[in-house]
């Protein structure tokens, strides 16, 4: 062997026992990554905990699963356990229904196609969808804070004139007349703090100074919330699905807009006016910072409400401006348990310009006897481009475009689409119960669809051929 090919050796050599020693660190750092991993998923329960709710906000693993009557709660934790799955939450107002966490890491599908075959025992199976705001593109404008000022109008809020959904005088290219008479209606109520609206969104700015006034406290008669899977709830002002140690105080701004339109104080010479000037307003939260939720959240907070009626809470009215197109049984069950609890249930209709009797939005196309499906309208009584209409599933328009409302840090937005149509109805709804407290929900439902004014524009488009008018709802 020459001296060239001993030194090609020698190198050789060393390379094999260079990566040798590499090799054998890389397995010592697994071996290490590994008893970290251990040691994380053998933490403390309440860390562990923590864990297996992100899993399930971020990929979503969790199904909501009926079970047949007389499939008792004890034999549902058992069936869960034997498939390796968590009992989350019993929805105590449907009966059978449950939110059950897969612990597997299974895709959602095919954890709820696996309870579908259990027939004997399941009525049906889904998938918890997520949830989100449903607005246009254009939905907020880009001045938080509106100047202040303009024509003398009642009540004294300097920002009343801009409110044209309520008194529309022709301002910025409207149209005369095209609001829902809130002037005339005010003449026989302003609203009553005897009514609780609950505003199931993102929220609601509580200290908001156009709102705190009429945000709905839990009555010293009234005990905490408890549920016996998700304990304790800090349910001083609302319920917080989020967060249950949290209050509903919102961080995204659109459930405190929804809130403003259904009952800003009126005449406090502070920003705009509520259609109800007194009313109790209860936050649901169950949408977060960015606007997402899970179609289990909304089933939690709508449970809670109904718990809250039954309770003693004069709760009447639930306004839910979201959507999707997730067709959820379980989400159907549970809004008409709300509506035999008493409790009128307003939906947007959706923001795709779309015909929801083609293309079914959720939950406003349900048919529930509690159920009223918003569209938008502009200020000239115009059908929005935006807004979803269908003479068979959406029932009504309201105004929808350019709204003012109140926003986060005692500010004040524009915001647009049928989000802000919704709880124009809800308020309405409200306000006719502040003088007509006894009507049940089918009184109720009907007196606002049988008093709107009809227009051309609306014809083929909703139900009732019309916008919404509180003058003619308040009328016997």
């Amino acid at each position: 062997m020459n001296r060239n090919n001993i030194w090609i050796h020698i190198t050789i050599a060393a390379v094999v026992v260079t990566m040798a020693a590499i090799l054998g660190q890389i397995n010592r750092w697994e071996g290490s990554l590994r008893v970290n991993e251990v040691d994380v998923e053998n933490d403390s329960a309440s860390l562990k905990r923590v864990r297996q709710v992100s899993e399930t906000h971020d990929s979503a693993p969790e199904v909501l699963v009926k079970f047949r009557r007389g499939v008792s709660l004890d034999r549902i934790r058992e069936i869960a356990a034997a498939n390796n799955d968590r009992l989350d939450d019993e929805i105590e107002s449907v009966n059978g229904l449950v939110a059950l966490d897969d612990l597997d890491d299974a895709a959602a599908a095919s954890v709820a196609a696996q309870y579908r075959s259990m027939s004997d025992a399941v009525e049906y199976a889904e998938v918890n969808g997520q949830i989100t705001f449903d607005d246009p593109a254009d939905t907020f404008s880009r001045q938080d804070l509106l100047d202040r000022g303009g024509i003398n109008a009642k009540p004294n809020d300097p920002d009343f004139d801009q409110q044209w959904g309520l008194n529309n005088l022709g301002q910025d290219g409207g149209k005369q007349g095209s609001d829902i008479h809130a002037l005339e209606a005010w003449k026989d109520t302003r609203g009553s703090k005897d009514i609780v609206v609950a505003v199931l969104d993102s929220g609601v700015d509580y200290s908001h100074v156009d709102l705190r006034s009429n945000i709905w406290a839990r009555p010293d008669s009234v005990p905490a919330y408890y549920d016996d899977e998700l304990g304790e709830f800090n349910d001083e002002h609302g319920y917080n699905g989020t967060d249950p140690l949290s209050d509903p105080m919102d961080d995204n701004g659109h459930g405190t807009h929804c809130a403003g339109i259904i009952g800003a104080e009126g005449d406090n010479d502070e920003g705009i006016a509520g259609i109800n000037w007194n009313v109790q307003i209860m936050p649901l939260k169950f949408l977060g910072r960015g606007g997402f939720g899970t179609t289990a959240d909304a089933i939690k907070a709508i449970n809670y409400a109904i718990d809250r009626k039954k309770a003693g809470v004069n709760l009447r009215v639930i306004n839910a401006s979201w959507g999707s197109t997730q067709n959820s049984k379980a989400l159907e069950d549970t809004i008409r348990a709300a509506g035999d609890a008493g409790i009128l249930f307003v939906a947007a209709a959706g923001n795709n310009g779309t015909d929801n009797d083609k293309r079914p939005h959720y939950p406003s196309n349900y048919d529930l006897p509690n159920v009223i499906s918003v569209a938008a309208t502009d200020r000239t009584d115009t059908l929005t481009s935006f807004s979803n209409f269908g003479i068979k599933s959406v029932h009504i328009a309201a105004p929808g475009r350019d709204i003012e409302s109140t926003w986060l840090g005692n500010a004040y937005r524009d915001a647009s689409g049928t989000s802000m149509a919704a709880p124009h109805v809800a308020g309405v709804a409200a306000l006719i119960l502040s003088a007509e407290p006894n009507l049940t929900v089918t009184q109720l439902r009907t007196r606002i669809l049988r008093s709107v004014d009809k227009l051309p524009a609306l014809t083929g488009k909703v139900s009732s051929g019309g916008r919404l008018n509180a003058a003619k709802a308040l009328e016997k």
